[in-house]
This record gives C-alpha cells, sequence and structure tokens, in this order.
C-alpha cells in the first residue's frame, strides 16, 4: 500500500487585530499580525479518482456537515483552476476546537492545497494554489505557507514573511463557539483608536522583548464585543494573567481562544497543567508561537 502524504495544520493565532472598518460589501477591513503554534491539526491524502474526506482524533463530532467543510471546499477550488487534478481520500485528525478564532479549519484547508500540490507535482509559489486560497476563506492565505505575517483587507493581502522571535505561549479555549460574524456585528468603531500595526513597525522589533512591548501597544478590537456575547472570555483572560510567569494574556482572533505569553516553555508547560484542575471543561494547549513546524510535523 503506498504510504499516504501528511501535513501538519497548525492553530493560527492572530498576536493583534485591529478593524479599520466595514466595507460596503458588509465584511469588515481589518490589520492583524499572526503567528503560528507548534500544535495543531494532521491531514493525510492518499492520491486516487475520488475525493474523500473521513474524520478522526478528538474533536471529530465537532465538525460540521461534510459538504461546508473547508478542506473539500479548498480540493474542489484548485480542481476547478488546474485541469486533471488528482484528488483522492483525505483523514483529518481534528485536535483544534471550532468556531475558536485560531483558524482550524482554514489550516486544514490550506493543509489540503498543500497536500494536492504535492501529489500533482505543483510548485508550492504556483499562483493556482493560492486563488483556490482565497476562493476557499479569507484565512486561508496566509495559511498556505504557516509564517508570521500581517494582513490586511479581509486577509487576502499579505505580508512578505516575517522574522518574529518566537513565543512560549499557552491556548485556552473555555469551551464556547463564537460565531465571526455575530462578533464582528457587535463590534463598534473608536475613534481614538492608533493607527493600525504597519511593516516598519514590526521589522524594527528587536527580540523577545521588542516584540512583547509591540504587542503591548496594540490590542484586538474583538475583544470586547467576544467578552459581550461570551462574558467566559473575561475569564479565561484572567485565568491565564493569574499564572506565574504570565505576561500578557488575549483573544486570538473572533475568539474564543485565548493566548497568554510566558517567560519560557517551561513556565508556559508548568501554567497549563495548573488550568485543567480548576477548568476541567477548557481546552488547554502549550505551545510555542512563530514558524511552523518543519517537514510537517509538529514539535514533540
Amino acid at each position: 500500500m503506498p504510504v499516504p502524504l501528511v501535513e501538519a495544520a497548525p492553530a493560527k493565532v492572530n498576536l493583534t487585530l485591529r478593524v479599520i472598518g466595514r466595507r460596503a460589501d458588509g465584511y469588515h477591513e481589518i490589520s492583524s499580525l499572526v503567528a503560528f503554534a507548534d500544535c495543531g491539526d494532521r491531514l493525510s491524502l492518499e492520491p486516487g479518482d475520488s475525493l474523500v474526506l473521513t474524520v478522526g482524533g478528538p474533536r471529530a463530532r465537532d465538525v460540521g456537515a461534510e459538504a461546508d467543510n473547508l478542506v473539500l471546499k479548498a480540493a474542489r477550488a484548485l480542481a476547478a483552476r488546474v485541469p486533471g487534478l488528482i484528488p483522492g481520500a483525505f483523514h483529518l485528525d481534528k485536535e483544534l476546537p471550532i468556531a475558536a478564532g485560531i483558524g482550524g479549519g482554514s489550516a486544514d484547508a490550506a493543509a489540503a492545497l498543500r497536500l494536492l500540490a504535492r501529489a500533482n507535482n505543483l510548485s508550492s509559489g504556483d499562483p493556482r494554489l493560492y486563488e483556490a486560497a482565497r476562493a476557499t476563506g479569507a484565512d486561508v492565505p496566509v495559511c498556505i505557507e504557516s509564517r508570521p505575517r500581517l494582513m490586511w483587507g479581509i486577509g487576502e493581502r499579505l505580508s512578505p514573511a516575517l522574522d518574529l522571535p518566537p513565543l512560549s505561549a499557552v491556548l485556552v479555549n473555555p469551551g464556547v463557539a463564537l460565531a465571526t460574524k455575530d462578533v464582528f456585528a457587535n463590534w463598534t468603531k473608536d475613534a481614538k483608536a492608533a493607527l493600525p500595526l504597519d511593516i516598519a513597525d514590526v521589522e524594527g522589533i528587536q527580540g523577545e522583548a521588542g516584540l512583547l512591548e509591540l504587542l503591548a501597544r496594540d490590542g484586538n478590537d474583538l475583544e470586547q464585543p467576544a467578552r459581550k456575547l461570551a462574558p467566559v472570555v473575561a475569564e479565561a483572560i484572567a485565568a491565564l494573567l493569574a499564572l506565574p510567569g504570565c505576561r500578557l494574556a488575549r483573544m486570538s482572533g473572533s475568539g474564543a481562544t485565548c493566548f497568554g505569553i510566558f517567560d519560557s516553555p517551561d513556565t508556559a508547560r508548568t501554567a497549563a497543567l495548573a488550568l485543567p484542575g480548576k477548568f476541567p471543561r477548557w481546552w488547554v494547549q502549550p505551545c510555542r508561537l512563530g514558524a511552523p513546524a518543519e517537514e510537517g510535523r509538529f514539535r514533540t
């Protein structure tokens, strides 16, 4: 039997997220600094004649209807752009919570595009991959390479990959799913808000201390509307900030996943061990934020 192709689908974390305004088409323009965790889902592909998806893992029951899955949507979008594309049988090992603000579905879709590119001898820079990514979802393009970047527009405009210092972190999801559209619907513009980050702001960062200083100045505009819809978001942030060694805590994306930045990997792991006793229903994951793990494998 042929060995399946495998790709990691790293969690995407919005270190900052500014909402610029609402467009005429109803979408919101954003500016966001994103990084990727060394944890996430895992997707495999056995190339074949038929497009199939099976799902396993601890979060398999949370995955919605097959017709709505972004893995299949991405595969069909690429097939529409690449004549004779060989599809196959995908298997998704679902580890990340859904509707959680960490791009789980988008990361899965991007992993599907990378797998199809490998199976069909497409270059990783083939523009059709990015066309299919944009057709699949706003967060999918940044997940193709899963490298730190600034995002603008609705997520389709990306900076060059950024060389950010890695951060030791703990991800926490309090078990509440938040619909992105509902969170945006509760956002109101702050006329006194500072200008969003520019590429020059990020390129001038000096080490971890410089990155933390920048993050402290620029937050997540969706955190307050998310707290109104799900007050447990505030509880999760407070729980992170109360842990020894936590330097900063905030929500990622449209929530409800929150992240805390810690002094060191050991401090982050110790903090993660302390949370389940107090909050047994929460999803808690220590990780490193930065560039993705090499060769499609997560750090162990």
